[in-house]
């Protein structure tokens, strides 16, 4: 384990999109969060405070951009204006999830790229450093003029998969043609063949009457096919692609998603799908509400905090793209 190195410079802070996890990464870099006071004026606006003095300090600002989405990009935001205008000398922004990365290039004419627009808000807030985890598109690291720290929940889940003993008999799926990439990455991890669900769906805007995707590309017949992807959003695609891997005969089926949106009645859709169990991760604070007993999240704290503590230390990071 890496410790931290002359740590009196160095502040960490959590905004409201998921303090449990800000904590447990605090813990584990042995640094106490550090006090600021975030409320409303009457109309909706954000009012930040930071309580300490931070000049000349390396601050690390711990924020998703989750549901509420617009409420935790503007406290971002916001907070990193009150960070620079108290003297801080580096802040580095890290966002478990990056939202608005869906929209990465322009699909029709007439639409946004909205992930180059996050990126452009949060240089013109001048941050020095990004920190994420498993962007929707791994070259939205290009729509920086920044360092970004692309970290990757891959071996997080492999982990958990070799842990649960599922046999020698297991097929890595990708849910569409686009994420063929990523599941090849898991199926040489763990040493599996890889299947493609020929999906003709719209990958963006999920439908609750899309229909069941009618091929599978590869051998998953009395196989444990175990779908990777980076968001599940609706559940509409995760439960779609895990009856057609039953149609095609797959004996067990299980899902995994870096990002568990959840939104819709998605809680609903995966707790009645065939899926074994949905495999997350915390970078979104899940609700009660949201849980499930299908669902099982693991946590990023400890690669956070890894990430946190060799940025420090001027230490590579590369050793954690690579971990078993």
């Amino acid at each position: 384990m890496t410790q931290i190195k002359n740590a009196d410079n160095v502040r960490l802070f959590s905004l409201n999109s998921n303090p449990k996890l800000a904590e447990q990464i605090a813990q584990r870099v042995g640094i106490p969060l550090s006090k600021a006071s975030i409320s409303h004026f009457a109309d909706g606006e954000i009012k930040i405070t930071i309580d300490e003095s931070i000049r000349g300090c390396e601050v690390y600002v711990i924020q998703s951009v989750s549901d509420p989405v617009n409420t935790n990009l503007m406290e971002l935001l916001i907070m990193v204006d009150a960070l620079r205008r108290a003297s801080a000398a580096k802040i580095n922004v890290v966002m478990p999830y990056y939202g608005y990365a869906r929209q990465d290039r322009k699909a029709r004419s007439r639409e946004p790229i909205t992930a180059k627009l996050i990126a452009n808000l949060l240089e013109m807030d001048q941050i020095s450093r990004l920190v994420t985890i498993d962007l929707h598109a791994p070259q939205v690291q290009g729509f920086f003029d920044i360092p970004v720290d692309h970290l990757q929940a891959t071996s997080l889940f492999t982990k958990y998969i070799e842990d649960q003993n599922l046999g020698d008999d297991v097929v890595v799926v990708a849910p569409d043609h686009a994420g063929v990439n990523l599941a090849r990455k898991y199926a040489e991890h763990i040493k599996a063949s890889i299947a493609i669900i020929d999906n003709r769906n719209d990958e963006v805007r999920e439908r609750v009457d899309q229909e069941v995707p009618q091929y599978v590309i590869g051998d998953v017949k009395g196989k444990t096919a175990i779908i990777v992807d980076d968001i599940v959003d609706t559940g509409v695609r995760m439960d779609l692609s895990a009856q057609a891997l039953k149609n095609f005969g797959a004996a067990k089926v299980y899902g995994i998603a870096t990002h568990a949106v959840l939104s819709a009645d998605a809680v609903n859709t995966l707790q009645k799908s065939p899926l074994e169990k949905m495999i997350v991760t915390d970078t979104i604070q899940l609700p009660k509400e949201k849980e499930f007993p299908k669902l099982v999240q693991l946590s990023v704290d400890d690669l956070l905090k890894e990430a946190i503590v060799r940025i420090h230390n001027n230490q590579s990071i590369d050793t954690l793209f690579n971990r078993k």
